[in-house]
């Protein structure tokens, strides 16, 4: 399904951790590594399309992650045509993406890279929040960083509030 522009629509996964580390997965056979993402099919919703390459490519389920925040707009990127499958030349430009920041709400030995028949990661790990962009696929680098820069705020309003758990449960009200 690509656009009249030449874009498939995608999405992308910025998975964080309580340390508000990243999820990084090595593509399977290969030295890069990125954040999980994939295509939209015919008739999903960009969420649906979120949920589904969550399991396929890390193998956690909705109620291992909480939604923080998405991308108001589609972040696009170019790929070079050396990248491209030769079935899709002439038409296909690159992708159009909804980015996501997920907070992960389950443990670490809940992702499973072997979830799906076709894996696309073959290492894991975590990551400072702004990773370091030499790691990425040239042609990514800026829609990752515009996609960290536009969801940076919803982590902020995530954080825990210290001060809230007390004020919550130090004044007990007693009904007689």
């Amino acid at each position: 399904m690509i656009d009249k522009d030449g874009y498939r629509p995608n999405v992308g996964i910025i998975l964080c951790n309580s340390r508000n580390e990243v999820f990084w997965g090595k593509r399977i056979r290969q030295h890069s590594w990125q954040f999980p993402q994939g295509g939209i099919n015919h008739g999903e919703t960009p969420e649906q399309a979120m949920y589904r390459e969550l399991m396929e490519e890390v193998g956690l389920a909705a109620q291992h992650v909480r939604i923080l925040g998405r991308t108001r707009d589609w972040l696009r990127y170019d790929v070079p045509n050396q990248w491209v499958r030769r079935d899709w030349r002439g038409n296909y430009r690159g992708q159009k993406q909804i980015w996501f920041l997920l907070r992960l709400t389950g443990r670490d030995c809940d992702v499973c890279l072997r979830a799906s028949t076709h894996p696309e990661f073959d290492a894991w790990r975590w990551n400072d929040y702004w990773v370091a962009m030499e790691s990425v696929v040239e042609f990514k680098r800026d829609v990752y960083r515009s996609a960290l820069t536009e969801l940076e705020r919803y982590l902020e309003r995530d954080a825990p509030r210290k001060h809230g758990a007390a004020r919550l449960y130090g004044h007990a009200h007693h009904h007689e």
